[in-house]
């Protein structure tokens, strides 16, 4: 292994980083003028708790701030090098966190993927709202049915949210990767909640379409708003 490599990958770095990344999405979030959508989401839910947050990789890096200190939060995070620094970071924005992947088609048993669903189960049982994307490594804005598995086991609803800001930098990644950047426009926005009941895995697809076609709506409504963009009657 290369020194940059062996370097990269040592606790030291890795603890740097995530604390230089959660100090910047702090600044981002607190430099930016932000609205919410809608405005009671939170009255509105609180009989709901815990739910399921539901959210597209790659527009994840501000959800830590649709918590409120009451709230108590966990969200996934691959077990990988970046998921490292990603989870440093959350922890040190107030979100404890799971570890663990998804995979492709509906398969949640690798990447430590089981133990983490067990583990999400274990948190939603327990009164802990648990946040994590919907789509599955490598596949983009396509909702995988691990979500939907969690939903029917647990018995909690999944809400679709998007954190998005105005001033932004978003890279040519399978992801489609959203940085957001200071002083600008952000918007907080929930959709309707999905409720998946116990049903036979076959009869699942149905609910992870409104997982993903939900998740489209509250990110294509939140740069509406931070964009300034007219709302038009088709549009969600």
């Amino acid at each position: 292994m290369s020194l940059v490599k062996r370097l990269v990958a040592s606790r030291p770095f890795q603890k740097a980083v995530g604390l230089v990344a959660a100090e910047y999405l702090r600044l981002v979030w607190k430099t930016s003028r932000g609205v919410i959508e809608p405005p009671d989401i939170y009255e509105r839910m609180a009989p709901e708790l815990p739910l399921i947050i539901a959210m597209w990789h790659g527009q994840h890096f501000l959800i830590p701030f649709v918590k409120r200190p009451e709230h108590r939060a966990r969200v996934l995070i691959s077990r990988h090098r970046d998921g490292e620094i990603n989870a440093i970071a959350a922890e040190r924005l107030g979100v404890g966190t799971i570890r663990g992947s998804g995979a492709h088609h509906g398969e949640f048993a690798r990447k430590g993927g089981v133990g983490a669903f067990k583990e999400m189960l274990a948190a939603l049982a327990d009164g802990c709202t648990v946040a994590l994307t919907a789509d599955v490594p490598k596949v983009s804005r396509v909702a995988g049915l691990g979500i939907v598995k969690l939903a029917s086991d647990s018995g909690r609803p999944i809400l679709p949210v998007a954190v998005v800001t105005s001033r932004r930098i978003e890279l040519d990644n399978w992801d489609r990767t959203t940085i957001g950047l200071p002083f600008g426009r952000s918007a907080i926005v929930a959709g309707d909640l999905i409720r998946v009941p116990e049903v036979d895995n076959s009869a699942l697809e149905a609910y992870r379409k409104q997982v993903e076609d939900g998740i489209n709506r509250v990110n294509g409504r939140g740069y509406e708003i931070v964009d300034r963009r007219a709302r038009t009657p088709d549009r969600a």
